[in-house]
């Protein structure tokens, strides 16, 4: 499919109420309002197509952005495309989805992920911390530098309530992540979370809340499913 068959897909697929939420949440015109499940339809006879995904991403509307991110070929996408989305993701369904996890599975994600957290801008900060808490879940506990997992924990307990809006739930995110992928921190993500407390983050007129991570993590505990791998970050 081209740019513009995919686009002309995407519109028939709008939908006025979902594109009321997503406006509710941070989207902004131009966008059809498309639901997930829409996309996967498109993701589905795609597959995977690493110059359709940056050609829809350059599009600045987000219903092909988010379709990019579930057809890019993370194999193919260099430093310089991934670099050039992340400056792109305006809102957080981009930011803390879509290039988090093209990039997790990426030969670049610790890379970029270590630098974007730095970043001042609160998105992309945002990414680079939903980009760690995505390789938590894809990479096998022997692969993990435990060390830097370890300071980073100990980083968002103590800068988490300080640190800009969106920046708060990924990093809230983060523990939760190491609590539940990586054994080993399991117990101390629970005691990080009780110490972080609730964490608040203003997500505008909507019904979102903020998980409090020891509540998440013991569910994940109750489930039996601590330590278990995801195959792919998108969803």
């Amino acid at each position: 499919m081209t740019k513009d068959e995919v686009l002309a897909e995407l519109k028939t697929y709008g939908n006025e109420n979902t594109k009321k939420v997503f406006l509710n949440h941070g989207a902004k015109e131009p966008f059809f309002g498309v639901k997930v499940q829409d996309l996967k339809k498109i993701q589905k006879k795609v597959k995977k197509d690493y110059e359709l995904a940056k050609d829809l991403y350059n599009t600045g509307n987000s219903d092909a952005m988010y379709l990019a991110g579930l057809i890019a070929d993370e194999g193919q996408m260099t430093k310089k495309d991934l670099e050039s989305w992340v400056k792109g993701a305006y809102w957080y369904m981009i930011s803390e989805y879509t290039v988090p996890w093209v990039t997790a599975e990426s030969a670049h994600g610790l890379e970029l992920a270590l630098q974007w957290i730095e970043s001042d801008e609160e998105m992309i900060a945002a990414a680079g911390w939903a980009t760690i808490s995505y390789m938590l879940a894809l990479t096998p506990d022997e692969e993990l530098d435990l060390k830097l997992l370890d300071q980073l924990l100990d980083r968002v307990e103590k800068e988490i309530h300080r640190s800009p809006n969106r920046v708060r739930y990924v990093m809230n995110g983060y523990i939760i992540a190491l609590g539940s992928y990586v054994s080993e921190f399991t117990e101390k993500a629970i005691e990080v979370g009780e110490k972080v407390g609730k964490v608040r983050v203003d997500v505008g007129n909507t019904a979102c809340k903020v998980p409090l991570a020891p509540d998440y993590i013991k569910k994940v505990i109750d489930r039996g499913s601590i330590g278990k791998k995801r195959k792919t970050a998108r969803c």
